[in-house]
Order: C-alpha cells, then structure tokens, then sequence
C-alpha cells in the first residue's frame, strides 16, 4: 500500500479539520486516535494520526510526534503533514517549533514552511501577521486564551523564538505571482541559511497556488488550509464519494468544555433556541460531588426529544477565577475528565449522534469513548465534518460523531449540526 500523506496533528479537533480539508479536495481518509498498534487496513489516500500533544511539555510532543512518523513512513506516506491550530497556538515553550525541528531532522529535511491560514475561517496571515477576522491575532480574544494565550501577532517572531533554524517570510507579493515565483522565493530563502518560512495567505487561492509550490517537499507544517492545494499533487480531484458515511440513527447530544467566545455564542443560542442545557460547575466536582451522574440523570428523560447540551463553558473572567482556586491545570484535568465521562454515559444511553466542542476536550471525549479511528465526511460548518467510528461505549456499534474546535462554527452550530444527518 502506498499512502500519498501521512499527518500529524496536534490534537484531536484539529486532526479531523485537517482531513474534513482532504476529503472535500478529493482523498479518502482515515483519522486515527493516537499512533495505531497495527499496521494500516484501509484503503485510504491519507491518514491523520490524532495526538493530544499541544499543551504537554515540548520533549513529550516530540517523542508522540517522531512515533506517529515512524508509523506514518512504516505505512509507506510519500508526504509529511504536521498540523497545528489556525491559531498557531502552543505553550510558552513553544511545541509547534520543537515538534517541526525534530520531525526535520528525522526526514533529512532542509526547508519547510509554515501557515496557519485558513480563509474560510477568517484565519489569514499577512505580512507575516496572523489576523482573526478582522483583528490582530491578540486582538481577537485569543490573548485571553487559559491555557495557550496568544500575545504577538508576528508569526516569524514567535515561531523564530521556538527554533534553532533561521525563520523567514514568504510575502504575499510572491505568493500572488504563483508557484514558479514561490519555488524561487523557497531557494533564495535557503541560500540565505534559512530553514523554514511562514507564508502569507489572506484567500483560498492564495492556498492553491502555494499547492504546487510544496509538492515533493517532505515535510509540510501548516493549520488546516494549506491541504486543499495538496491532493492535486498526487492527481486527486475533488469527489462526493470521498464524504460518504453510514446513515445515522440514534439520540443526539452535545458536550462542550471550551471557552471560546465561538462557542459561548454557541451555547447561548442552543439556549435561546429553547433546547435543554446543563452547566457543570467546577467547583462542585473539586467538592467530590458525582457532577457526572448528575448530569446523566438530568439528560435521560430529555434525550427522546432531541438533542441535550453538557457544558463547562463559561466567559474568561469566570473561567479565572476557577483557575485562580484550583490552579491552571487541575481546572482544565477536572472538567475534561467529568465530560469525557458524561460523554461516554451518553453513548451507553443510546446517544449515537454526538458533537464535541474543543480541542482537549475532543480527546478526552474520544479516548474515554474508546474510539480507536474515525471515518471522515461531510463539512458541517468549515473546519468541522462529521465522522463515523466504532465506539467501544456504544458496544461495538456506530457512532457519528463531530469535533469541533473552540473556535470554530457559526452560532447555531450546535443545533445546525443534527440537521446534516437528518
């Protein structure tokens, strides 16, 4: 079997944006959860190997990073994809350098680029500077961020800050010229003693014309957007067939632990839709009471009429405070743990309609749930596809399930997405 690309992504949401991208530009995809054991089964284009690697010590995303590339290569990818967030989020230390370093220097790579552009999410890069929608990348509430703040905007700057190679630029005066004027900018770059560079992209077809500029380039790093210029490289054209999943059944539910202002807005509107919700209180579960077995009796006699939303999501100035008792990291661990298991009783209850909102909660979800692959489908909203897995809480039976990045999706997301199935 030759598998055209092998990815790495750097959590769970994240994995399934990036192939929501393949799968829409043509390729057959399969997302795995962590590194498999075996070797690969399916018959598939390309593979995303789906770590929960952004937010642990550097050293550890490395080592989960250069397995998933022994597996990836052990299964013959012609192409290396590592995907971080359109948000170019990490720790202070800084996992997105130190990850692309060693994945360099494990492929012999001399030069790769980065871009965490993606256009249809109003994630755009110019100049070098990351801007969401309309603002600055720390103007846009991801410098509030609990875990991963983002404070500077200039993206060779940050991430010049997290390598030993040279960073530079590749402008978007050269990206409007096209791939001969790119690959050209990529030389000169090199000869300068350069070993990576961030792209500008403000436009899809900013996207597609960086495309052939990196095929046969071993290593690609980017957020979602650079991977709908990639499968033309290998002779792949865009096809409905790609997306097709199972027919669904099944109660549908929502569980949600980001605190993205996208997704407050999307809990608000679940809310003001008239549809039930139930906010998990931190607080209590640091207490010892079972949040989680509340919350499963408060869901049961609800479910026959349509779909219940869990959430811990709350506005940055509550989620501080709660940090401010508990600490940073328990906080996060503790919420993560009660919805990974609220997930997973849902699912025991009959829930085979499932969505996720965020990315850490994604995998906690997702392991709790003992979800070992996911099939990818259609786009609900960009960057967000339904999937469709084997979950060992549902006894062996199928699941569709989406995940769904904090910031990602319209405000009437989570009811829009049950109509997709429907």
């Amino acid at each position: 079997m030759t598998l055209l690309l092998g990815c790495i992504a750097d959590d769970f949401t994240g994995a399934t944006d990036l192939a929501n991208n393949l799968v829409r530009a043509g390729m057959r995809v399969v997302q795995t959860i962590g590194v498999p054991a075996q070797p690969l089964a399916a018959e598939v284009d390309a593979v995303v190997v789906a770590l929960k690697s952004r937010t642990i010590a550097p050293a550890e995303a490395v080592a989960q990073s250069l397995d998933a590339l022994r597996w990836l290569q052990a299964q013959g990818a012609r192409q290396i994809y590592f995907k971080y967030c359109s948000t170019f989020d990490s720790t202070p230390e800084g996992n997105i350098g130190p990850v692309t370093e060693a994945l360099m220097d494990a492929l012999g790579c001399d030069f790769t680029i980065a871009t965490p552009a993606f256009p249809d999410n109003k994630r755009t890069v110019f100049k070098g500077y990351l801007f969401a929608g309309e603002v600055l990348l720390n103007e846009s509430g991801m410098e509030k961020h609990p875990l991963t703040p983002m404070t500077d905007p200039n993206l060779v700057r940050v991430l010049q800050a997290q390598t030993q190679r040279k960073v530079g630029l590749i402008d978007h005066a050269v990206v409007a010229r096209g791939p001969m004027a790119i690959r050209e900018r990529i030389a000169a770059l090199r000869a300068e003693g350069a070993g990576i560079a961030i792209v500008d992209a403000v436009s899809n077809e900013d996207l597609l014309r960086l495309g052939p500029a990196l095929a046969g380039m071993p290593l690609v790093t980017a957020g979602s957007g650079v991977a709908i210029g990639l499968p033309a490289n290998f002779g792949i054209a865009p096809s409905a067939g790609a997306a097709a999943l199972p027919a669904s059944d099944g109660l549908g539910a929502v569980v949600s632990g980001s605190c993205s202002l996208a997704t407050n807005r999307q809990v608000r509107a679940f809310i003001a839709a008239g549809r039930p919700a139930l906010a998990i209180d931190p607080l209590r579960i640091a207490a010892g009471v079972d949040v989680a077995a509340e919350a499963l009796a408060w869901a049961a006699p609800l479910l026959q009429d349509g779909p219940v939303l869990v959430y811990s999501t709350a506005e940055s100035g509550a989620v501080k405070s709660v940090q401010g008792q508990l600490g940073v990291e328990e906080a996060g661990a503790m919420v993560e743990r009660t919805i990974a298991a609220i997930a997973r009783g849902l699912v025991e209850r009959g829930v085979r309609r499932l969505v996720v909102a965020g990315g850490e909660t994604s995998g906690a979800c997702v392991q709790a749930l003992g979800i070992a692959q996911m099939q990818i489908g259609a786009q609900i909203d960009p960057g967000v596809p339904w999937c469709h897995a084997q979950a060992e809480a549902a006894g062996g039976a199928g699941l569709h399930i989406a995940l769904k990045s904090g910031n990602f999706g319209t405000d009437d997301f989570f009811t829009k997405a049950f109509t997709f199935l429907e």
